[in-house]
């Protein structure tokens, strides 16, 4: 990316933290933040319309198009029939359905928004086409515009928040803030709009994490770790499931790894993305909205199921079984069994404790899961080494099994709502010889586990939080798929590293008692040699000691003698 869009980005940030800070002093961050996203989408959609309300006007009023109006039809260009069947032209819905932009009923557009606000503070009658319409709050102005969007448009169907009116906020601010988004511009010289307005979402939904502390994590997983996650399971083409979606980021992530290596495989991206079906499952109802909302700014069809509902008792995709499954699902989580069936058939391979669900989400992904497909998922490092309640005999099974194709151990800082230290375990089915979805020619796996100790990447991006590089992301990547095709991979051939890698048989992870923490296995990397023997070594050391003492006897009488003179003996 170029300087000046990464500029035009942070400038765009900054915008947009000041749009939520408009009322961050009258609702929690829980509210504003689908306060702001719903505004932003709707600018955008309204943006989208705009754009090509203009393309409709060139092309009716040019004559090499084939919608050219010929202005000699209706008594000339300046005459009012023509300038009416112009202006009807440009609300043919068709015209806008055929290039995938969200039709808008007038009360839906921006502009109605913008010079309505003002006036129905306090409330008002509005002509809403052809009939007034009382009009109560700036709130009730917003909601009646994301209800027309959703009536004229079925795949929006009960996916917008329409709660505005029942904010306690003052309608001259939530005024203001519909002022200060209509500043946002969607469209740069070199940029796609869409590509901003994904921008827009990843930025504000990190903002908000950060906000809300422990509960931001139920919507949003740092984008880096997700495209670690995609970048090693490759979801390129086929049936991509997450059960606890959160905002969809795991789905974005795939589009954007499609988009990265469309070119190097010669192949379209678009044509490509077509490819991949989505599934979710959500039980939170806003974030539900929130993740069908990512998804409608991006043109991707999805399946959410029929409602928001909890994975562990009212599974939306019963008969799924999907080629890809990415997840990070709340750690640790607590009686989570409530109205599950004890006999329940996801858990084969031995039922989690009722005090802790990694087992439980583990095991229904690998239920859900295709013969040749793969799945990764985020939890707590307790996971890997906790015999308590059944979870030892549970991850024996898993390994006796070979199911587990690589364990990752994640530094910590990485997550906005928790200190938990965090791995990834990635399954599969199949270790046998086989080309993957991406093209990829696998060698024979059965009996082998790749173990990756990631503890040491990645970079303070501030004082609280670690973020991954792209770098980081490759070298991780690589490594696994180089072990995984036993061919080089971007120059990068597959062999154990002291302190990073190891691949490690069945038998090794028997002997240790099935424990599946990375650094049992990679061990320590190995320490360069500065070649001072270690007698130089100890002498520079003693000496510097000393001098250190002498300056601390120093200091202390300093201390006792300035303490004398106040008085202090």
């Amino acid at each position: 990316m170029q300087q000046t869009e990464q500029q035009f980005l942070k400038d765009l940030e900054n915008k947009l933290w000041t749009a939520a800070d408009k009322l961050r002093s009258t609702l929690d961050a829980s509210q504003y933040k689908h306060a702001v996203l719903g505004l932003i989408f709707v600018k955008y959609v309204s943006d989208s319309f705009s754009l090509r309300q203009k393309e409709i006007k060139a092309d009716v009023t040019n004559p090499e198009h084939e919608y050219y109006l010929d202005p000699e039809d209706f008594g000339g260009a300046e005459s009012e029939e023509y300038l009416a069947e112009v202006a009807a032209e440009l609300e043919v819905r068709d015209f806008y359905t055929e290039k995938n932009i969200f039709w808008l009923p007038i009360e839906s557009r921006w502009q109605f928004l913008q010079d309505n606000g003002p006036l129905v503070i306090g409330g008002a009658e509005l002509n809403v086409g052809d009939k007034l319409k009382k009009i109560t709050s700036v709130g009730h102005l917003i909601d009646n515009a994301l209800e027309a969007i959703e009536r004229d448009n079925t795949k929006l169907k009960g996916v917008l928040n329409k709660h505005y009116s029942q904010l306690k906020i003052d309608q001259a601010k939530l005024n203001e803030l519909i002022n200060l988004i209509a500043t946002i511009p969607f469209n740069h010289a070199s940029l796609n709009s869409k590509d901003i307005l994904g921008h827009v979402y990843e930025y504000m939904l990190g903002q908000f994490a950060l906000a809300e502390g422990k509960k931001g994590g139920q919507f949003y997983t740092p984008a880096s770790i997700v495209t670690l996650i995609v970048e090693m399971i490759e979801p390129f083409e086929g049936r991509v499931y997450d059960p606890a979606m959160g905002s969809g980021g795991f789905f974005v992530q795939s589009e954007k790894f499609i988009e990265r290596h469309a070119d190097a495989k010669q192949i379209d991206a678009i044509t490509q993305k077509s490819r991949i079906s989505i599934y979710g499952q959500e039980y939170n109802h806003t974030t539900w909205q929130l993740a069908a909302m990512n998804m409608a700014i991006r043109g991707l069809d999805y399946d959410f199921g029929k409602e928001p509902a909890s994975t562990y008792t009212n599974v939306q995709h019963p008969d799924l079984r999907a080629d890809f499954i990415m997840a990070n699902p709340p750690f640790n989580m607590k009686e989570w069994n409530t109205g599950v069936d004890d006999n329940d058939p996801r858990f084969k391979y031995g039922v989690p404790p009722s005090g802790n669900a990694n087992f439980a989400w583990l095991q229904h992904m690998l239920h859900h899961l295709a013969p040749d497909g793969s799945q990764a998922l985020l939890l707590a490092n307790g996971s890997m080494s906790s015999s308590t309640n059944n979870e030892g005999t549970i991850r024996q099974a898993l390994i006796e099994n070979d199911l587990i194709e690589c364990m990752v151990a994640l530094p910590g800082q990485l997550f906005t709502n928790t200190q938990i230290p965090a791995c990834i375990w990635f399954l599969t089915k199949n270790k046998n010889p086989r080309v993957d979805k991406a093209g990829r020619k696998l060698r024979d796996r059965k009996g082998e586990v790749l173990f990756i100790d990631a503890r040491k990447l990645g970079y303070m991006k501030d004082r609280v939080l670690r973020d991954f590089t792209m770098d980081d992301i490759q070298q991780v990547g690589d490594i696994f798929h180089a072990w995984k095709t036993g061919e080089a991979v971007n120059g990068v051939t597959y062999e154990d590293q002291a302190g990073f890698c190891k691949s490690a048989t069945l038998e090794e992870i028997t002997k240790h008692d099935f424990v599946l923490t990375p650094g049992r296995y990679v061990g320590a990397a190995e320490e360069e040699d500065d070649g001072i023997p270690f007698g130089e070594k100890m002498a520079a050391l003693t000496g510097k000691l000393s001098e250190q003492f002498t300056e601390s006897a120093k200091l202390e009488a300093d201390i006792k003698k300035n303490l004398a003179r106040l008085g202090y003996e």
